[in-house]
């Protein structure tokens, strides 16, 4: 039972093709979980998680941590910020309370959100480049400007 290799009781395939790690209802883990696959949360879960592909929270769920994950997908509770490098989708009816830093956000009707969001790519060297460009262009403007005054004159 616990030892043995039958697929068809000691693991569930994830979507990606991993397998999938499940807190199930009514159980309850408090500490630091790290894993490769997807991890499924039904029950309450307190601390830490890093999840190499995808955190699912179900409608029973609860999570009380700081999350480190490829993707998430809420359908429960989560009070703790969030952090994926890919994607973050909130399911009608979840509640998250807590911060998000993700590349790409879905946000259904019916959601509770109270937090920061930050998006997309990095973009410092651009928005920096961006900036000097936007300077330097409204001070060619107004030079323009000035050499338009004095011709007129």
């Amino acid at each position: 039972m616990f030892g043995g290799r039958d697929e068809d009781n000691t693991s569930h395939k994830a979507g990606g093709g991993g397998s999938a790690s499940i807190l199930g209802a009514g159980s309850h883990f408090s500490g630091t979980i790290k894993t490769r696959g997807t991890l499924r949360v039904e029950g309450e879960f307190e601390g830490e998680a890093e999840c190499k592909e995808t955190l699912e929270v179900g409608k029973t769920g609860v999570v009380k941590a700081n999350l480190n994950v490829k993707d998430a997908v809420i359908a429960g509770k989560v009070y703790g910020n969030i952090k994926a490098t890919s994607r973050i989708e909130l399911q009608s009816g979840s509640h998250l309370e807590g911060d998000i830093v993700t590349k790409r956000l879905v946000i259904d009707e019916g959601v509770f959100f109270e937090g920061n969001c930050k998006m997309g790519e990095k973009r410092d060297h651009i928005t920096s480049g961006s900036t000097k460009s936007g300077q330097a262009a409204k001070s060619d403007q107004g030079q323009k400007q000035n050499e338009h005054m004095a011709s007129s004159k």
